[in-house]
């Protein structure tokens, strides 16, 4: 899982801006603030946040360290409840006859029938558990460099807006262009020159 997988698939950031203050106690702090819960909300669909890197799954950041050497090393955990259609289809039939004996009615409406769903989705996210997703993050601060070890467009999204409301600082996810911004020694001209260039279409 992670860096301890044979194989890794990451995306790179660039970090704008610093702490005005002392970085370790604000990483820690950011941290814990936005650390996934450790009790499941039973009603949630998505849930995300920090875990210790060493205890993805029992987050614990007073107990397990985010320093090693000259990195911060953490996870992010996505936590996920996906409802199989089939089992939606399932129960929605159950619940169907169930009305219709009830009733004493061959048919039920379109609203009984959006009703019963919305019943089954709301029993059906209540019983099935969340499904974990832990995506490591190494992060240089001294050189402003960080990894986030997936390519997934969510995670990403998730992993941008977590990491800015944690510590306040912009992540900018590097591609050639934003490379050439944020991490080349190009000059301001030839940075210019660069995002003016356009895709060549070779064609037979």
């Amino acid at each position: 899982m992670g860096f301890l997988s044979a194989t890794l698939s990451m995306s790179r950031y660039h970090i704008q801006n610093t702490f005005e203050t002392e970085p370790m106690e604000q990483v820690r702090k950011g941290l814990i603030k936005n650390a996934i819960p450790k009790l499941e909300n039973e009603y949630e669909e998505i849930s995300a946040g920090w875990t210790p890197f060493e205890s993805p799954y029992l987050p614990d950041f007073e107990k397990f360290s985010f320093v090693f050497g000259n990195y911060f090393l953490f996870s992010l955990r996505i936590d996920k409840k996906s409802i199989p259609a089939k089992l939606v289809q399932k129960q929605m039939a159950i619940e169907i006859e169930k009305k219709k004996e009830k009733s004493g009615r061959d048919f039920i409406s379109k609203k009984e029938k959006s009703e019963i769903k919305e019943t089954v989705m709301d029993l059906l996210m209540h019983k099935m558990p969340a499904i974990p997703n832990v995506y490591d993050v190494l992060w240089n601060y001294e050189t402003a460099d960080l990894f986030l070890l997936t390519t997934q467009k969510a995670a990403n999204e998730f992993f941008e807006s977590i990491f800015f409301k944690s510590f306040n600082l912009k992540p900018i996810r590097l591609f050639p262009y934003t490379q050439v911004e944020t991490k080349s020694s190009f000059s301001t001209t030839q940075k210019d020159a660069i995002m003016t260039l356009t895709p060549l279409h070779f064609s037979r």
